[in-house]
C-alpha cells in the first residue's frame, strides 16, 4: 500500500545561507527545509500514530517531520529529494510489519527432530545386527 502526500500537506521553505560564505554558496543558498504536520495531515490514524512513536531525529515530539536538503544546485531539484525522502519515510511507516521468525524450534519442530534422532538410532542398531551376524 503506497500512501501518496498531498502538496498542500507540506511546507516548504527556502533556506539562505547565513555563513561568510565559501566554495559552495550556491549549493547552499538553494538548500530546502520540508515541513510536513503529521497531525493535520490527510493520513489513516494508524500511520499517524506510528510516525509519532517512531524514533527518528526529523520526527519531532508534537509530530512535524522536518527534512532538510541541500545536495543540489537547484531549489527544485532539492525540493523534489525533500519530498521523495518524506514519502519513503511515511510509506516505509506505513507498510505492515513482516512477521518475525521465532527464534525458538516450536513443540512439533522439536519432536520431529527427536524422533528423527530415534528412528536413526534405530536403523543404526539394525545395521550393526546384521553385519555381526
Amino acid at each position: 500500500m503506497k500512501l501518496v502526500i498531498r502538496e498542500t500537506d507540506v511546507e516548504i521553505s527556502a533556506v539562505r545561507s547565513s555563513g561568510a560564505g565559501g566554495q559552495n554558496v550556491n549549493k547552499v543558498s538553494s538548500a530546502i527545509h520540508l515541513r510536513f504536520d503529521t497531525r493535520a495531515s490527510s493520513l489513516p490514524a494508524a500511520v499517524k500514530a506510528r510516525l509519532l512513536a517512531l524514533k527518528d531525529q526529523r520526527v519531532t515530539s508534537d509530530g512535524v517531520i522536518i527534512i532538510k536538503s541541500q545536495q543540489h544546485r537547484s531549489q527544485e531539484m532539492n525540493r523534489d529529494a525533500a519530498l521523495a525522502r518524506l514519502s519513503d519515510l511515511v510509506n516505509s511507516v506505513a507498510a505492515p510489519p513482516k512477521p518475525r521468525r521465532p527464534t525458538k524450534p516450536s513443540r512439533a519442530a522439536k519432536k520431529r527432530r527427536l524422533e528423527g534422532k530415534i528412528l536413526r538410532g534405530k536403523i543404526k542398531t539394525l545395521r550393526s545386527k546384521v553385519t555381526d551376524g
